[in-house]
């Protein structure tokens, strides 16, 4: 079997699997029924001054019969003592000695605060520390969380304070609720973090009830916004840390979030640079025990791959990820429809015809038979009517053979530029 342990900056666990900082890992009987479960890490729900949360406090949405494609809350930091807390870690550690426990902290922009609190949460023996930068509602609004988090010379400092005296690797977790990530990324390196988290919780209200006009959730009639996250966040989480990842100033290791609900999510993430992952919604969903399903499908992958162990999958895909501007305007793919796969439910003419390029015919064969034929000639490779249609294989995409070399906009500016440049000197 491949090997699933991980170091990330040197937190050790026996899987990449973690839980993220959350409602599952709000206690020791929570974390310690995720270990036995499989959980390869648990990042500990967020400690600081015990807050006051409201009822009710979490949402979801739903799409096309999916239940929690998206999740919403506004719960915040722990609301259970600290001395509670630390308690509960040196017994869950005591008991699982080699899982990764990591403490996720928040207080407010002061040296002295960081310092205390780091001191005591070490004290029980904690792997490593996440510092919660990313919360988007609640703290923040008191100066903490996203408000931190915002600010690249806030992040650089606090990451400092907290280096000054911390004894285990720090994790600064980002908010994605910023018009550019890598900036504070490259902020928590400057400040001297061991490693960066992402995503947090983006900025988000669930949806309004049409028959009483209250928000979901509501609070006594009134509503607030909380943090999204869940499947419908994956692609935004999944490109944050694909920008990070590609950024040579960004060269420390990564703990990817953000929907991921299986073990081809975590493959994503790791392909995109991530070194392990972080789980929150899908625990909720459906509990802790589908850890197993993630362990043996992440397992059976490398095998099949012939891949010994995960630093064999880590950023293999990050050198394809990079600007529209180095994408070959020479490479085409036409759509191909095989007809006898086709149920001819026509959902890709529509699309095609009223919403794209209006380059699939309908036509009837020699028995008087409808078939549905593309005329490559028109087709652009949107990729629409395969993504439309219904039917696994009735559409594939096929490459067609250009005529032109390869050439990107930058090298085609590039060009022209040249050109303009020599005929000025002929001028000249």
């Amino acid at each position: 079997m491949a090997d699933l342990r991980i170091d990330l900056a040197g937190i050790k666990s026996p899987n990449p699997f973690w839980l993220a900082s959350a409602p599952p890992t709000n206690s020791g009987y929570q974390v310690q029924r995720a270990f036995e479960a499989g959980w390869g890490g648990a990042v500990w729900k967020t400690l600081g001054d015990p807050i006051l949360n409201v009822s009710s406090r979490f949402a979801a949405v739903s799409f096309n019969g999916q239940k929690v494609a998206g999740f919403n809350n506004i719960e915040l930091i722990t609301d259970r003592p600290l001395e509670v807390n630390l308690k509960e870690i040196y017994e869950t550690k005591k008991r699982f000695p080699n899982h990764a426990i990591i403490a996720s902290l928040m207080v407010e922009p002061k040296q002295e605060k960081w310092h205390e609190i780091v001191k005591r949460v070490e004290d029980v023996g904690v792997d490593g520390l996440e510092l919660n930068f990313g919360c988007p509602h609640g703290m923040a609004e008191r100066g903490m969380g996203a408000a931190s988090g915002q600010v690249p010379e806030l992040v650089e400092k606090q990451t400092y304070w907290v280096k000054e005296v911390a004894q285990t690797p720090v994790i600064v977790k980002l908010t994605p609720n910023i018009t550019d990530i890598t900036v504070t990324a490259e902020s928590a390196v400057q400040g001297g973090a061991d490693a960066i988290s992402m995503i947090n919780t983006i900025n988000s209200l669930a949806g309004v009830d049409i028959d009483t006009w209250n928000t979901i959730p509501h609070v006594a009639g009134k509503g607030a916004h909380g943090g999204y996250c869940g499947p419908a966040v994956k692609p935004i989480a999944l490109n944050m840390v694909a920008e990070c990842a590609r950024n040579p100033r960004i060269n420390v290791p990564i703990s990817g979030i953000g929907g991921i609900s299986n073990w081809k999510d975590t493959v994503e993430y790791l392909l995109m640079g991530a070194t392990g992952v972080q789980i929150c919604t899908a625990a909720m969903h459906h509990g802790f025990r589908i850890v197993e399903d993630m362990i043996e499908g992440l397992s059976n992958y490398l095998d099949e791959k012939g891949i010994a162990s995960l630093d064999g999958i880590i950023g293999k895909s990050v050198k394809r990820y990079s600007d529209w501007g180095n994408l070959d305007l020479n490479y085409k793919v036409v759509a191909k429809i095989n007809n006898d796969v086709c149920i001819n439910c026509n959902k890709c003419h529509i699309a095609c015809e009223d919403t794209s390029h209006q380059c699939i015919d309908m036509l009837k064969d020699g028995n008087g038979n409808d078939y549905l034929q593309v005329r490559e000639e028109d087709c652009v490779g949107c990729n629409l009517c395969s993504i439309v249609c219904p039917v696994d294989g009735a559409i594939d995409m096929v490459e067609v053979k250009s005529e032109h070399p390869p050439m990107t906009w930058n090298e085609r500016q590039a060009a022209i530029g040249s050109v303009q440049s020599c005929e000025v000197d002929i001028i000249k």
